[in-house]
């Protein structure tokens, strides 16, 4: 079989592949409920026909707002085969964005998946004057649901006999140059701007990776947001390799469903993988005796574990056995037992955790790339000499990529890169150049092997009153190595040298205080308190030795608030808004320089 061009063209590949095996598994009632390639077929072709109903033309955009579940397949697809535009939005962003993207994208159909979502648009419904159509995926009373957007298809049909044959001419009509869908980038550094991607760019991210999942693999549990081009890119190449996918019930049930399901691989961001070993590491810190005194040797010896195993000793090797079979296995155990793969993005990992996840059993991947390249630039891969500690692996073959002379910027060129953003034609014309290359703002070097290492991005970069330019990015991932540290954020602009704000991981810092005699009963309380600052001030001493002099955090202050999404100190994909952090906090920033 020919293999697809066009994304949608999965339905007729998977159909003929492994019709027998579900496409998704999802949560109903308590229960996981199985979907097959004929349902999503079947439904599809009912979202496109109730589309053709609506009138709606090629290149129109259509909104989604919802969270991993079939359906959000169903529309996805239903939408691409008219030659409309998915423009799928994160669930948890504020009702001034949703206005925002909603209206800057025209959009006039918009399906959300709960009623809390209904009522978030309806909130702002009077300043959408584009919006004509809103539905629910989940049922609610008195308003339009997917079941109602499936009766119209099927009423369609049943008044035009010639429908099928029309949806076929509107198909064939589609090009893999053609746009599919419209990503709003998550807006670290301004206004989110609507990333125009093709087909041809999603699929060339799936052909670039398929061959590294293991040929027997047939499960993946999906958790991150699919509005995320990283995790939806993900979807489709599962989708390719016929995997059932099963889509997690929150990021808090990740633990829980991993076991109920037992798969294969995963995608995740390195916040996740950071969390996941703190986990692991406080259940260590908990044991006693023996138990704990090998529970440690394990630890450690998987810190010092290599991606290239000819470089390992046979001690070394004997030792990793029996660490398998004393620790190791229970943590493969705890994530079902047949997780072979993690593959991380969105953001640098830190190189211990690629050694540590590694030798434990659970491969970590990594990938480098923008929402604007559909998202892959470079990615690490399963061939022997597929990964490199601290690298995100080799470009992708069927694109060019370079490094600026001048800046250490990364750039590239090919199909993957986005159509341009969103009648924006001046953002534009500064993100491609007039030769087709990409600036991706990022910098970083090829080493003489030819692996990708990413070194900071330009936009956080900041210069000291000395005229010494300091990385703020390759200080904070190497002090958020320690357990105590959640997130840190550091700060220097025009000033003698480098501070930093910390919010500590208070999970573990509450153990610690409870060890260590400390009273303290809120977190303000620990922050405050003179044993706890010293404890910190070791940590980041710790670290500062590693660095060289004008990259030492010489002064920092702790926080009591966590950074997320809720108090728009992070983005979807967990990425510090730095220009936010600064707002909050700009009273403790200043007290550093004083």
């Amino acid at each position: 079989m020919q293999e697809p061009t066009r994304l949608f063209d999965l339905l007729a590949w998977r159909k003929e592949l492994h019709p027998e095996r579900p496409v998704f598994k999802f949560k109903e009632n308590g229960e996981w409920k199985e979907h097959y390639i004929d349902e999503y077929i079947e439904k599809s072709d009912l979202i496109s026909y109730a589309l053709m109903h609506l009138g709606v033309k090629k290149g129109e955009n259509i909104g989604l707002i919802s969270a991993g579940r079939p359906e959000w397949n169903y529309v996805d697809f239903g939408v691409q085969q008219t030659g409309a535009v998915l423009l799928p939005i994160y669930p948890t962003i504020s009702e001034e964005d949703y206005q925002y993207i909603l209206n800057d994208a025209e959009v006039r159909l918009l399906v959300v998946e709960t009623p809390a979502l209904y009522k978030k648009i309806s909130n702002i419904r009077e300043h959408l004057p584009h919006l004509e159509n809103l539905c629910t995926i989940v049922p609610m009373e008195g308003v339009k649901s997917m079941d109602d957007i499936y009766e119209i298809g099927r009423r369609y049909v049943a008044e035009h006999p010639d429908a099928p044959a029309k949806l076929q001419e509107m198909k064939d009509a589609l090009t893999t140059d053609d746009i599919c869908t419209m990503i709003y980038t998550s807006g670290t550094t301004g206004v989110p701007k609507g990333a125009m991607l093709t087909h041809r760019g999603l699929i060339m991210n799936v052909q670039e990776i398929k061959e590294s999942p293991g040929k027997t693999w047939t499960k993946a549990l999906s958790w991150l947001p699919m509005c995320h081009i990283y995790e939806r890119m993900m979807g489709y190449l599962y989708q390719w390799l016929c995997f059932t996918i099963a889509y997690a019930e929150s990021i808090a049930k990740v633990g829980d469903n991993c076991k109920e399901i037992s798969p294969n691989m995963m995608a995740c961001v390195p916040r996740f993988i950071e969390k996941v070993y703190d986990k692991i590491f406080r259940k260590g810190e908990k044991m006693k005796g023996i138990g704990k005194k090998i529970f440690d040797w394990a630890i450690d010896l998987a810190f010092k574990y290599d991606l290239d195993e000819s470089k390992l000793n046979c001690w070394y090797k004997f030792q990793k056995k029996i660490a398998d079979k004393l620790v190791y296995k229970s943590i493969r155990e705890s994530m079902g037992g047949e997780l072979y793969m993690l593959v991380s993005g969105g953001a640098t990992i830190q190189p211990r955790l690629t050694r540590f996840f590694s030798c434990v059993g659970l491969d970590l991947y990594e990938g480098y790339g923008l929402t604007e390249c559909s998202p892959l630039i470079a990615v690490t891969n399963s061939n022997k000499k597929g990964r490199k500690i601290g690298s995100v692996g080799f470009a992708m073959r069927a694109i060019e990529v370079r490094i600026d002379e001048n800046t250490n910027e990364i750039q590239c060129r090919g199909g993957n890169v986005m159509k341009g953003y969103y009648n924006q034609p001046e953002l534009t014309a500064e993100a491609i150049d007039s030769e087709g290359w990409f600036h991706t703002g990022d910098t970083g070097y090829f080493d003489p092997d030819g692996y990708l290492f990413i070194t900071g991005r330009t936009k956080s970069m900041f210069k000291t009153s000395m005229g010494k330019y300091i990385n703020p990015e390759v200080i904070e991932e190497k002090m958020k190595q320690s357990p105590f540290i959640l997130d840190m954020m550091v700060v220097g602009a025009d000033q003698k040298f480098a501070g930093a704000l910390i919010a500590p991981d208070f999970d573990m810092l509450k153990d610690w205080c409870g060890r260590h005699g400390v009273t303290a009963a809120t977190k303000e309380d620990m922050i405050a308190d003179k044993t706890v600052i010293a404890r910190y001030q070791k940590v980041v001493d710790k670290y500062n030795a590693e660095l060289g002099v004008t990259e030492q955090v010489k002064k920092f202050a702790l926080v009591s608030e966590a950074w997320t999404e809720a108090n728009k100190m992070l983005t979807p994909t967990q990425k510090l808004i730095r220009r936010n952090v600064a707002a909050a906090y700009q009273q403790q920033i200043d007290n550093l320089f004083k």
